[in-house]
């Protein structure tokens, strides 16, 4: 807001009096009207289409760590069935992984005139050839988790026969051990291989 200054004869007396400055003009833009049924048609879509790139993403995530319910009972079917379930999406990332790996050896299986370019893309194909080989093998042990959970033995240490337990299978779903067993394998390895 302005101030403007009222005149007087007297210096000493100054009266500072508001002045209102016009309002101003507003642009608008004319808006076409939208029907309502098209602006109820087209939010939908967009939340499909953000929903699908959510799950697409998320596929590859790992599923919320199980929380047992209370007196619920080890191994029950719930968590038969959350196990399953990373087991599987586990398969699934580790095949389509494995799909991709051998679309770029056939993609880029070209072979180059100059020898250091030869030998650094067989050694990038070994790496990921080596890579596949491991997944491989765990694909296999993941299959034996699902049998074993289909077979009721799943959860259960193969040496002392204790509960593995929840923290442990939602770290390592393939582990066959309790924590214990695990570390006297592994300080048995450590003295027999020092």
């Amino acid at each position: 807001m302005a101030v403007k200054k009222a005149k007087n004869t007297s210096k000493k007396s100054i009266k500072k009096v508001p002045v209102k400055k016009p309002a101003a003009k507003k642009i608008t833009a004319k808006k076409t009207p939208v029907k309502k049924s098209q602006a109820k048609k087209s939010t939908p879509k967009k939340v499909k289409n953000t929903l699908k790139t959510n799950t697409v993403a998320n596929n590859k995530s790992k599923i919320a760590p199980y929380k047992p319910k209370k007196n619920e009972k080890y191994m029950s079917a719930a968590m038969k069935r959350h196990f399953i379930a990373v087991l599987l999406l586990w398969k699934e990332h580790l095949l389509d992984e494995m799909q991709k790996t051998f679309d770029h050896l056939r993609a880029k299986g070209e072979t180059f005139a100059d020898p250091v370019d030869r030998a650094s893309q067989e050694e990038e194909f070994a790496f990921e050839l080596r890579t596949r080989d491991r997944e491989r093998k765990l694909i296999n042990k993941i299959s034996t988790s699902i049998e074993k959970i289909k077979q009721d033995d799943y959860g259960w240490c193969d040496s002392c026969g204790d509960e593995i337990g929840i923290k442990r299978l939602e770290a390592r779903p393939t582990a066959t051990h309790c924590i214990d067993c695990k570390t006297l394998d592994e300080i048995k390895e450590k003295q027999l291989s020092g």
